[in-house]
């Protein structure tokens, strides 16, 4: 197809801005890689958390996590090509495939200019990086692969699904640790309002259960060490949490142009309305204990959303079962939705998944998609004794059926980083 040169972009025949929508939605998950039953799991309240099998954890003080044993990339990749593709962007691939499936979307009919790949990752390969290292020190430099540089760098996920569906827009990867999906879907939503883009390919993808990555959360005390009943580590919001609990996946989404979703047809999910960004500014691993950094992020995709706070009928908080972030996470609500933090629900699905680091916020616009989709609210599993300075509408262990016509997602991370999106009902 000849790429063209010329700004063609769909605009709205009454001159509004470009609207931005969600055609389709792909995860990979602990709990299960397809939508339908990660979703049917999700709202029965079961947990994807469990011993760890992934790797030899005797050595280690936290044995427990949410790592996918029987994850199989065969469906979207050849064993050949697997072998040059690391676990992190195994997953992206897999997830990535299931949302391009499901949007119905033929990129072949399509100016491949106008069409991009936007993915967050907070590490990227890690598990290519701890290998190769470990190979040449017990081996040789001599003996490093060949492919080290294009398996471990942040990127390949991204790049590797633009080859795949011959992607010629913007392709790049974002890396603001826990917050990096959320802020790919961030600058996803840029490119299409200013006309960059018509789509766009976005989320995150992460796979860090590792030796090195296991050793280094646990030996910063980040994680909870419940070995003993792992599936009720996970607990936000709850007087016992004492961490998070380290889990691998993906949540990849395709990000439209509404007209031209419009004009093909296609299953609108969401409209993304709002996006908003910003930093601590404080310390490189605790949260503002005030949430202040955290609340500006809010107000600003609310307000960019152009809705008010009485219209946020459910937050998927980014709730990850550590004592500091949880109370920051409650005090920022409420400093954004005043009166009204006592009225909305809220959720964090990180009692069932765990915490999949960058590529969380991509997997939990997925939930939002559904929420929206089914008027059905994911619980917080675990949630079974309420802190105090937790206060708010947390729904507790289960799922509850509510009409959700306004939903938001918040994203934090080590950096100071914050990250919030607004979708609705379109």
């Amino acid at each position: 197809m000849t790429v063209s040169t010329e700004p063609f972009q769909f605009v709205p025949s009454d001159g509004s801005p470009r609207r931005v929508v969600i055609t389709g939605v792909g995860v990979v998950t602990s709990l299960a890689s397809d939508v339908t039953t990660f979703w049917d799991r999700l709202t029965a309240g079961a947990s994807g958390i469990h011993p760890l099998s992934i790797m030899d954890t005797s050595r280690y003080k936290v044995h427990f996590g949410g790592d996918i044993p029987d994850f199989d990339v065969s469906q979207y990749v050849v064993p050949k090509e697997a072998k040059r593709l690391d676990r992190f962007t195994q997953f992206a691939v897999h997830a990535g495939g299931q949302a391009v499936a499901d949007s119905g979307i033929d990129f072949a009919s399509l100016d491949p200019a106008r069409c991009g790949v936007i993915l967050g990752s907070g590490i990227g390969g890690l598990n290519e990086i701890e290998d190769q290292i470990e190979r040449m020190l017990s081996k040789g430099p001599d003996r490093v692969s060949p492919f080290t540089v294009p398996k471990m760098m942040l990127n390949a996920a991204g790049g590797n699904l633009s080859i795949r569906y011959g992607l010629k827009g913007p392709n790049y990867a974002v890396a603001t640790a826990c917050a990096s999906a959320t802020n790919a879907m961030g600058d996803a939503v840029r490119s299409i309002r200013s006309g960059e883009t018509d789509v766009v390919v976005t989320g995150g993808c992460e796979a860090a259960i590792t030796r090195m990555g296991l050793a280094a959360f646990q030996n910063m005390k980040a994680l909870s060490t419940r070995n003993d009943e792992p599936e009720r580590a996970s607990r936000p919001f709850d007087t016992g949490r004492d961490g998070f609990v380290l889990a691998e996946g993906a949540g990849l989404l395709i990000f439209e142009e509404y007209e031209q979703a419009k004009a093909r047809g296609a299953k609108i999910y969401a409209e993304v309305l709002g996006y908003g960004t910003t930093s601590d500014a404080g310390h490189i691993t605790a949260p503002d204990p005030e949430g202040s950094g955290a609340a500006n992020a809010m107000r600003l995709a609310i307000a960019d959303s152009g809705r008010n706070v009485e219209q946020i009928d459910y937050i998927n908080a980014h709730g990850t079962s550590t004592p500091l972030g949880d109370k920051a996470e409650t005090q920022a609500i409420k400093a954004v939705l005043g009166e009204h933090a006592n009225k909305v629900a809220i959720s964090s699905t990180k009692g069932a998944l765990g915490h999949s680091l960058g590529a969380s916020g991509g997997i939990e616009a997925v939930i939002l998609c559904k929420t929206i989709e089914t008027d059905t609210i994911a619980p917080t599993i675990n949630l079974e004794s309420p802190d105090p300075a937790c206060d708010l509408d947390y729904v507790p262990l289960k799922a509850r059926d509510q009409k959700v016509d306004v939903a938001m997602s918040n994203s934090f991370g080590f950096g100071g980083h914050n990250a919030c999106v607004v979708l609705g009902r379109i």
